[in-house]
């Protein structure tokens, strides 16, 4: 199957790629670079979705958006967050739509962020969402790749928690104060963290362009989530090193603004859709994720 993917240089991109590589597939990078750094087993890009043949992709896995966490949320910020996803989701549509014979299946991204605040309640693909901006970026986002249900492609949304791997990603982050025995909860601690290893998040966009029944929203978080203090303590315990200096939901605040909300909000995300359509995880555990992640 050949396969077309936006945003394949990111931290996901990295570890999809090769997969879909090993698993026989001709992988396609829409990229604005001009020279970018491909993944492994990667040799074709595109930076216009005109330079590729008509009728030639049969699957498209959209992956990309500007960093949510990598800045303030500003005006313009949140602005770039909302059009670096849809307009690219949207470009994507109708290049899919000049298409004599359009692709098959649309994998897009989404994130948990489309839920908002939920407490401590069970988070499933049902879940009624709580109105803030990142639900409102997800709406946004999801609607932009729903469009192209319209055209006969199967369109599968990939909400998903946060990623754990090596080289990247919300750990990669959080890891060198952790590693000097600095870390510690955020707030109280008591909010929920979805969380998914980066092996398992790779495979699941496998699956789904493989998956000819899947279709809709889908979960994509480990089926063990956990408190953000028992996280906390959790790498703590694979680093071995003390977690006692937590943050304080003021100070979070104070530091990162609006932005706090993302580190701060409580879901306790569910993969209820991919259990029950034969999704198997590898790593299901946060123990065994994080001492995989943080092994030499």
């Amino acid at each position: 199957m050949r396969i077309l993917i936006s945003g394949g240089t990111g931290f996901i991109g990295k570890a999809l790629c090769p997969l879909l590589v090993n698993q026989g597939h001709q992988v396609v990078l829409w990229t604005r670079q001009t020279k970018p750094a491909l993944p492994q087993g990667v040799t074709e890009f595109v930076n216009q979705l005109s330079e590729l043949e008509p009728d030639s992709v049969h699957a498209v896995i959209n992956l990309a958006g500007a960093g949510i966490a990598d800045k303030r949320w500003s005006p313009e910020r949140k602005q770039l967050l909302i059009s670096s996803r849809v307009n690219t989701t949207q470009q994507l549509v109708e290049w899919m739509q000049a298409q004599a014979n359009p692709p098959e299946v649309l994998v897009s991204a989404s994130a948990v962020g489309y839920y908002g605040e939920q407490g401590d309640q069970a988070v499933t693909e049902q879940t009624q969402p709580k109105a803030g901006f990142t639900h409102e970026l997800c709406a946004a986002w999801e609607n932009a790749a729903l469009a192209a249900e319209a055209l006969g492609v199967r369109v599968c949304l990939v909400r998903t928690g946060v990623v754990l791997g090596k080289g990247g990603g919300s750990l990669g982050k959080m890891l060198p104060a952790f590693r000097f025995g600095l870390g510690g909860r955020l707030g109280k601690g008591q909010h929920w963290f979805p969380w998914i290893h980066l092996e398992d998040m790779a495979r699941v966009y496998a699956w789904l362009v493989e998956n000819e029944q899947a279709r809709g929203v889908f979960n994509a978080s480990a089926p063990n989530p956990v408190t953000n203090a028992d996280f906390t303590k959790s790498l703590g315990a694979a680093l071995r090193r003390p977690t006692i200096f937590p943050m304080p939901e003021v100070v979070l605040k104070l530091l990162f603004g609006e932005l706090a909300q993302l580190l701060l909000v409580s879901d306790k995300m569910l993969p209820q859709r991919l259990l029950a359509e034969g999704f198997q995880f590898t790593y299901p555990h946060l123990n065994e994720a994080l001492t995989k992640v943080v092994a030499n």
